[in-house]
């Protein structure tokens, strides 16, 4: 497009055929600027869409996923932790691929925030003898989620028989007596 301004002192637009032919001749293409001028430009496109697809991954562990860093001090809750989020993972790449399947259109992200509306709790109901009762129901989903999960061929498990918690016997307490610590420290 140019602009110019006319006799009369208004702008004047004129479209530039040149430009929009090349724009035209490159739309779809991937234009990969790389320091790696030896090697094969197929084997590059790849390496570049494996660097998309697992920048990918990250944006959906921070964002759909909600994962954020926690400052372990053990390995073996480092270890947990990357486990836990390396399942996650998992398991949005295969609701994204079952999506593609049975419901393309739809997102991970719209299909978890629909699933979010099926709420569950668990119901404490204390008895005469001083246990208690916990029922875990849900409630039966809306029709758009119960349309969902129809879609995605997926249905919610029956409901969980209820638990008796025993009877909790209350620990005493016992007084504790405070004294100076260190090497130093003397009984008054």
């Amino acid at each position: 497009m140019r602009v110019a301004v006319n006799a009369e002192g208004r702008p004047a637009f004129a479209l530039n055929r040149e430009k929009l032919r090349q724009v035209r001749r490159r739309e779809g293409r991937y234009l990969l600027r790389t320091n790696l001028a030896e090697q094969d430009p197929a084997k590059l496109r790849e390496l570049y869409m494996r660097l998309v697809q697992v920048e990918e991954a990250f944006r959906n562990l921070k964002g759909d996923l909600a994962l954020r860093p926690i400052h372990h001090q053990r390995e073996d809750r480092i270890e947990a932790h990357i486990f836990v989020a390396f399942l996650a993972y998992a398991l949005h790449a295969t609701l994204r691929c079952r999506l593609r399947d049975l419901a393309p259109g739809l997102t991970p992200r719209a299909v978890l925030d629909k699933f979010a509306a099926i709420p569950m709790v668990n119901l404490h109901l204390p008895t005469p003898d001083g246990r208690e009762i916990i029922l875990t129901p849900y409630t039966q989903p809306e029709p758009d989620v119960d349309l969902l999960l129809r879609q995605l061929k997926l249905q919610l498990p029956p409901q969980p028989p209820p638990r008796l918690n025993a009877k909790q016997e209350l620990i005493p307490q016992r007084s504790l007596e405070c004294r100076p610590s260190g090497l130093n420290a003397q009984k008054p």
